[in-house]
């Protein structure tokens, strides 16, 4: 083994962008969105979805509100063709959504790209090849030379075969694949090249991936922010970024992205995908929301949505995770109940949004008030007494809080777990003889959460 291991990595170089301007913008409108979850988090399942998970996610991603979709991989697989066939036949596609699907740049696969689009009112073709250097390197053993010829050829098919097709709007989604990995003017080039090829005039989406995760956020910035300046002079493009998680700053990477002059960001709900996953789309999405930018996109019941997720995944969303997890809204903590306690008493309906501890409002996305204090052995008074007010009416002195506080704590270091509200109820009436009254106006007024 290596004496230092750690050396045989090489840091990512920043490529000293002179007058960036990205620190200081504010994302002030939610970008477009493009969901993979039907190609790019199919293809990393243990157990990709056959076409009956296919059609339910898909029904979500429209109902969440999606409006460009990218729904398979037509050439990879039969059952992936027939699912975007089934697609345009029966005419599950609405008129405001653009769907689309992907292709290697192969002659072989392009063609039977085009032909699963056939008769589809508008398109999104996504040819891509890798362009960094080890990839150049050890995958295809091509100079920079060839690989721009590659580009041509294949997108001049492409331009071929879709003009014998009027009948459909069609889009080219250009990827320099490894585009984090490469050389800025490396990645211009090849962009230049597939916008050539393509013809004036026609619209263009260059999509610039984080493939694999390799630097920290602000020199991806910098990156998108080189790129924009260097397309500046080209119509009819959009700059689209699809960051994966491999560091886990998937989101940051994204949000500096969308400062730097990004305009559409690519990911799956919940972060599904290849490693470690790709971007979080619900994450970014909400993430706007809690700034007061309404992100065009509905989570109004992301426990349904989650569910659905799991069920088509096969895959559990972990219980910390930002927004949905089980776990995210709940405080066993007795300093942070006593704060939460204490904002929902002192919040009106119409005010801003200022409860300690919760950066959103669980109603907002379709949760209850019910699991946000909960009591274990590190809880304190203030959560138990919040509990037994709100659920049974039972309103105790500051002394008799602190009382029942070691009673309860005294419980909990022999038994262990949690405590619900009927289990607080029936040790307070054990250890008082008192029984509860019935929850009352008082009790409501002080406690209750207000109605956002």
């Amino acid at each position: 083994m290596l004496q230092h291991p750690h050396l045989k990595y090489r840091a990512a170089t920043p490529i000293g962008l002179q007058g960036r301007t990205w620190p200081d913008q504010v994302i002030a409108k939610p970008p477009r969105w493009l969901s993979t979850d039907l190609r790019d988090g199919n293809q990393a399942l243990p157990a990709p979805m056959d076409a009956a998970r296919k059609l339910r996610l898909y029904e979500q991603l429209l109902a969440i509100g999606f409006k460009e979709i990218e729904v398979g991989f037509p050439a990879s697989s039969q059952i992936e063709f027939d699912f975007v066939r089934w697609l345009i036949e029966q005419g599950r596609i609405p008129d405001d959504v653009t769907i689309q699907v992907m292709t290697p740049a192969r002659e072989d696969m392009i063609a039977r790209t085009v032909q699963a689009l056939a008769g589809a009112r508008r398109a999104i073709v996504h040819v891509y090849n890798a362009v960094a250097p080890v990839w150049r390197r050890v995958v295809f053993g091509l100079n920079v030379t060839q690989t721009m010829a590659l580009i041509e050829r294949h997108i001049k098919l492409l331009k071929q075969l879709t003009d014998a097709m009027p009948e459909t709007d069609w889009v080219l989604q250009y990827s320099p694949e490894t585009f984090s990995s490469a050389e800025l003017p490396v990645s211009l080039k090849a962009c230049e090249t597939a916008i050539a090829a393509w013809g004036p005039g026609r619209e263009i989406i260059l999509n610039l991936p984080t493939t694999v995760e390799n630097a920290t956020p602000n020199v991806f910035a910098d990156q998108i922010e080189w790129m924009k300046r260097a397309l500046a002079a080209h119509p009819n493009i959009t700059l689209s970024v699809h960051p994966h998680n491999d560091r886990g700053t998937g989101t940051a990477a994204a949000e500096l992205a969308l400062m730097a002059g990004a305009e559409r960001v690519e990911g799956c709900l919940f972060g599904n995908g290849e490693r470690t996953g790709n971007l979080d789309l619900v994450n970014v999405a909400l993430n706007l929301y809690t700034q007061g930018v309404h992100p065009g996109l509905d989570f109004s019941n992301i426990d349904a949505i989650r569910a659905t997720v799991e069920h088509c995944n096969q895959l559990p969303v972990h219980p910390r995770h930002p927004y949905v997890g089980e776990l995210v809204y709940t405080s066993f903590s007795g300093t942070h109940q006593d704060a939460i306690k204490k904002g929902f008493v002192s919040r009106r309906e119409g005010d801003v949004w200022e409860v300690p501890y919760l950066p959103i409002d669980p109603q907002d996305l379709g949760r209850s008030y019910e699991a946000v204090i909960r009591v274990n052995s590190q809880s304190g008074k203030g959560g138990m007494a919040y509990l037994l007010e709100r659920d049974h009416g039972v309103v105790m002195t500051r002394e008799r809080q602190q009382t029942f506080s070691r009673i309860v704590q005294r419980v909990m270091d022999v038994q262990g777990g949690e405590l619900s509200s009927g289990d607080l109820l029936a040790l307070y009436e054990r250890e008082f003889g008192v029984a509860a009254c019935a929850a009352n106006d008082v009790a409501q007024a002080q406690w209750a959460p207000q109605a956002a």
